[in-house]
């Protein structure tokens, strides 16, 4: 941690401080329940069937020897499941239509991508459900499926928009002739797989109905969403749909909608008129709860022989499903990150029979760094420059694109100070000369950004009597540190210990917010808490200068403390529990809101992002080719940070999620079957501990004023961008070796590995 930041965190009180997770002692003991642990009585459980094709239609579908077994209750299919509206057109006229829109589930004949939903089994127990969907026959007319990606790129077309609005194309200058004059090129084609999520807990829902509403208990990072997607589907108000998640075991972007545990569980229970549990095998996950897209990028640069860039070019072919369209705005933060004065961005989409690509943290910049900042160290070696003095020689002033100032911007600090610790003078900028034995030595580095978001929100904040505060807001825990970090927040606006405040989450009883995703989270609902707490101090202050009982009756307009349990007003103190006790025995409580980004004028006015510097050592066998990290260091631009422990925890796990995309992670489709064979955790490979060598990070506090009133940036999934493209880096600084298709496997590396091995 930086001296600034503890110099903060000290001047502040409790927001900043690395306060531990006031949930974690419920999570270690088991008492934190999440969605399939939610008990009722009498519920029965569910089991999908999914699909054996990718494409075609059910011709018949038997399901008697099923109906007949021990235990179970019903059996669903596209013949008998309630009527639901028709999906609709794959591209939705807004953008909240995409969360909002109705999801039908066993509603056609037709089959759209393998191991889609033909039939749920109902039965008094899971074991009984599964043993039972082993018996239903069905009989399918095939149809030739599109699935490679790459052999299809003249089928590419051009989205009206990006996800989250984002203007498809974007053009500054003549990029094409400044291109072609620039003294320096590079031209490099860079491939990204299929990638999943595989949060540790499964999609899993408990829906119980009472007459004509519904509670879902679910695994969800939006309440609104699902709620919003479900009452859609179900064609009944969306007040009518209750959504409960108050534990979630992670979701990076894979729980943002509604998927087909959720509808199928809803639908269920209203036919059996009992509670039902439906929860998403791991398998089953792979097909049915998003995925991040294949995807091929061509970066283009044009540079000076003094290294500033002339042109930047990104173009973008990525997988999408026919039925729904995604697309990842994986070049729009090139738009903001380095200055040239020609620039193009461009991002085409190539249909395939899948299901629908969706949100994997850091939508964009995850897959779209790992490209574009291996192009800038390859850039950087052509020149002959370093590759940190390469980007600060194109540090812009303003947004490069928008014209508008930064709100703040410390990304050349983050690489300076990041170097110095890590030791970069030692790096051989020649690749393949520092050897320990018959390892080969590689240091990498790569920049960082994301833009900042601030979604809408409301809290609803409360003392009562005994100096009790609860904050309620329907925002969710996704294992970031929501429930802490929330706390802190009230209990600094209102002098009390964070002991004495309960924060309750994911119920949609609660005040709407924007839910967790997009690295919005802690800012957006931590600036509505905020303004609750200032609400209830105004509250609180106006009927103590009225009421007959209150020590502070008539007090002059001088400025209030709350601090230490006490309530200050120029020489006069009193205890805020008496205080309360006095006016307000039966309590008093106050809402605040936020408004979304785009609503406000600080977000027009500045262009507002985090910023970050990884850097990594590597070794590579120079014999077989294998690559162990050894240490990686991330220097973090995040304005305020709120809690540094939690953050902390954030940027390791990005960390790790960059070590994954650069050397393992990758979801194998077959062309033939349309059907990603390494469905299971024991072939998709995520790094595990003895991946995850010395890990560092340190935070460069900025206080952004423009960005909200706590001063903070989203960093969730900062710790992402680029850290996959400084492994990348420093395996070509060890090896010589420029891999291209990622993951770096063997196969990938080892072929020339015999020019630069030992």
């Amino acid at each position: 941690m930086t001296e600034t930041m503890e110099n903060r965190s000290s001047e502040n009180g409790l927001v900043g401080q690395s306060i531990a997770r006031i949930d974690g002692p419920l999570k270690v003991t088991g008492r934190a329940t999440y969605a399939y642990e939610h008990a009722v009585n009498g519920a029965a459980y569910g089991y999908i069937l999914g699909a054996a094709i990718a494409k075609g239609r059910i011709v018949e579908i038997d399901s008697r020897k099923a109906e007949q077994a021990p235990g179970v209750l019903h059996v669903m299919t596209h013949r008998n499941a309630p009527a639901q509206p028709e999906f609709g057109p794959a591209v939705t006229p807004t953008v909240p239509e995409v969360f909002s829109r109705a999801r039908p589930m066993l509603n056609s004949d037709r089959v759209r991508f393998h191991d889609e939903p033909v039939a749920l089994v109902l039965a008094e127990t899971f074991e009984a459900a599964r043993a039972a969907a082993a018996l239903i026959d069905v009989r399918y007319e095939e149809e030739r499926g599109a699935f490679d990606l790459p052999a299809r790129l003249a089928d590419a077309y051009a989205p009206r928009r990006t996800n989250a609005g984002f203007e498809t194309d974007s053009a500054v200058g003549d990029f094409d002739r400044a291109f072609a004059a620039a003294s320096v090129t590079v031209d490099a084609t860079y491939r990204t797989p299929y990638e999943h999520h595989n949060p540790m807990e499964p999609h899993a829902t408990l829906a119980v109905w009472s007459g004509d509403e519904v509670t879902v208990y679910t695994s969800a990072q939006t309440l609104a969403n699902f709620q919003a997607g479900l009452a859609s589907t179900l064609s009944i108000p969306r007040e009518h749909v209750r959504t409960v998640s108050p534990f979630i075991g992670g979701g990076f972007g894979s729980k943002l909608i509604v998927h087909a545990d959720t509808v199928l569980a809803a639908l269920a229970a209203r036919v059996l008129r009992r509670p039902v549990k439906v929860a998403l095998t791991r398998q089953q996950m792979f097909a049915n709860a998003g995925h991040r897209a294949e995807m091929v990028q061509r970066v283009r640069l044009g540079a000076e022989r003094d290294g500033r860039l002339t042109s930047i070019g990104h173009v973008v072919w990525s997988a999408t499903s026919g039925f729904e369209e995604f697309c990842e705005q994986t070049a729009v933060f090139g738009r903001s990150l380095y200055a040239a004065p020609n620039r193009l961005t461009r991002h085409q989409l190539v249909p395939v029979d899948l299901n629908r690509g969706e949100w994997m943290r850091s939508p964009g910049e995850a897959p779209g760094m790992l490209a574009f900042e291996s192009a800038m160290d390859e850039l950087a070696e052509k020149l002959g420059l370093d590759p940190i003095e390469l980007r600060i020689r194109n540090e812009p002033t303003a947004d490069p694109e928008q014209g508008v100032p930064f709100s703040t911007r410390n990304l050349v600090a983050c690489m300076q100070e990041g170097a110095r610790r890590f030791g970069w003078e030692r790096r051989n900028p020649a690749p393949g000369r520092i050897r320990e034995d018959r390892k080969l030595i590689g240091y990498g580095m790569a920049a960082a950004i994301r833009p900042n978001y601030i979604g809408a929100g409301t809290a609803r904040v409360a003392i009562d009597a005994n100096g009790r505060v609860t904050a309620q807001l329907d925002m969710t825990d996704i294992g970031t540190g929501t429930y802490t970090i929330l706390a802190q927040i009230a209990a600094e606006s209102l002098g009390v210990p964070v002991a004495a405040v309960k924060v309750e989450l994911g119920d949609s009883r609660f005040p709407r917010t924007a839910g967790s995703g997009g690295s919005w989270g802690a800012a957006s609902a931590g600036s509505a808490l905020h303004h609750a707490c200032n609400a209830l101090r105004e509250r609180i202050m106006a009927a103590s200068r009225t009421s007959d009982r209150s020590p502070l009756r008539g007090a002059n307009d001088v400025a209030p403390s709350f601090a230490d349990g006490k309530v200050r007003v120029g020489n006069r103190s009193v205890s805020l529990t008496d205080l309360i006790a006095r006016i307000a025995p039966d309590g008093i409580a106050a809402t605040g809101s936020v408004a979304a980004a785009r609503d406000t004028e600080s977000y027009r006015a500045y262009s507002q992002h985090s910023y970050g510097a990884h850097f990594a050592e590597v070794a590579v066998d120079g014999d077989t080719g294998e690559i162990r990290m050894r240490r990686m260091l991330s220097v973090i631009g995040a304005g305020r940070i709120l809690n540094a422990r939690t953050a902390r925890s954030q940027i390791l796990g990005g960390m790790t999620w960059g070590i994954g995309a650069a050397l393992m992670e990758e979801a194998v489709l077959d062309p033939r079957s349309g059907h990603f064979v390494n469905h299971d955790l024991a072939e998709y490979h995520v790094p595990v501990n003895g991946d995850v060598a010395e890990m560092e990070v340190v935070f460069l506090e900025e206080f952004d004023d423009k960005a909200n009133p706590l001063g903070a940036k989203g960093l969730g999934e900062l710790g992402v961008c680029g850290s996959g493209a400084a492994i990348a880096n420093a395996v070509y600084n060890a090896t010589g070796v420029r891999v291209r298709e990622f993951p770096i496997t063997l196969d990938r590396l080892l072929p020339g590995l015999p020019l630069t091995a030992i």
